[in-house]
C-alpha cells in the first residue's frame, strides 16, 4: 500500500493534494473543523472497536411514494442487462410495454460500526450502462407475495447497490460515496433510493390485479455481520387494480 492511500481514511491526502478529485475534499454539508473530542460518524476506525452496524429500511418513505409505471423495452435495456425484470421480458421488442412496481427505499444505519460492503474494492463490479461501481451483488430483495400462501406472484430480483452516506442526522458527517474509493453506511447515516430510478423496482407485468405483499429485505443474506437482524424487513399490503396501486400497512417485521 502506498504511504497516504489508507482505504479506510476519507480524508487522506487533503492535507498534501490541493487538486484531490475525491468526494470528501469539500463535503456536500460543511467540512467538520478539528476538535478535542471525535463527533459522531467521524473516522472509519472510529467505529471500528467492538461495534456492529444495525440497517433499518424506513417503512413509511415505501408507502408513501409507491407507484405503477409503464415503460417500454427501449428505455429499460440497462435493467435487463442487470435482471431487473422478469423474464418474460427475454426476447420482447424495444416497444413492447413492461408494467413496473416502483418503490422509493431509505435504509438507516443506527448501530455503532460503519456498513462496509461485503466485496474488497478490487472485486468491485463496474456497470457501464449506470456508470458507477456495485459494492454489494445482494444489498435488498424485492419480493411480491400472496396473502396467506406467501406464494411469490411476481419475479422478485437481488439488488446490487452503490453504497453512500445520501443524508445525515444532526450531529453525523457523510463519509461515503458512490465512487470507486470509498463506498459504505456511516452510523447515523442514510442510503436513500427514489422511485424513480433503474430497478427500484419489481416487474409485474404477468401479475392480475388483486391483493398482495411487498416484501422488502436489507441485507438479505447476512453477508455482512449486523447488531440485530430482526428489523431488516419491511412488509406493505397491495391493492392492484391494473392500473394503479394503493399501499398501507407497511411495517418493519423479522420475517
Amino acid at each position: 500500500m502506498m504511504v497516504g492511500d489508507d482505504p479506510n481514511n476519507p480524508y487522506k491526502s487533503i492535507g498534501y493534494n490541493p487538486y484531490n478529485p475525491y468526494y470528501n475534499y469539500y463535503d456536500a454539508y460543511y467540512r467538520p473543523r478539528a476538535r478535542s473530542t471525535e463527533p459522531h460518524g467521524y473516522g472509519t476506525s472510529y467505529h471500528q472497536h467492538g461495534g456492529l452496524p444495525d440497517l433499518v429500511p424506513d417503512p413509511y418513505y415505501i408507502q408513501v411514494s409507491s407507484y405503477v409505471q409503464r415503460s417500454p423495452m427501449y428505455n429499460l435495456r440497462c435493467a435487463a442487462e442487470e435482471g431487473c425484470l422478469a423474464s418474460s421480458a427475454q426476447g420482447v421488442a424495444d416497444y413492447d410495454t413492461r408494467v413496473l412496481l416502483r418503490f422509493p427505499q431509505r435504509v438507516k444505519n443506527q448501530g455503532t460500526a460503519d456498513f462496509l460492503p461485503s466485496k474488497p474494492r478490487y472485486a468491485w463490479e463496474w456497470h457501464s450502462c449506470h456508470h458507477h461501481f456495485h459494492s454489494m451483488d445482494e444489498f435488498s430483495l424485492y419480493e411480491l407475495l400472496e396473502p396467506g400462501s406467501e406464494r411469490r406472484v411476481a419475479e422478485g430480483h437481488k439488488a446490487s447497490f452503490c453504497l453512500e452516506d445520501t443524508s445525515c442526522d444532526p450531529g453525523y458527517y457523510r463519509r461515503f460515496a458512490c465512487t470507486s474509493h470509498t463506498q459504505g453506511l456511516s452510523p447515523g447515516c442514510y442510503d436513500t433510493y427514489n422511485a424513480d430510478i433503474d430497478c427500484q423496482w419489481i416487474d409485474i407485468t404477468d401479475v392480475t390485479p388483486g391483493k398482495y405483499i411487498l416484501k422488502i429485505t436489507v441485507n438479505p443474506g447476512h453477508q455482512v455481520p449486523e447488531s440485530n437482524f430482526d428489523n431488516n424487513i419491511v412488509r406493505c399490503s397491495i391493492q392492484y387494480s391494473g392500473t394503479s396501486v394503493q399501499v398501507s400497512g407497511c411495517t418493519v417485521t423479522s420475517y
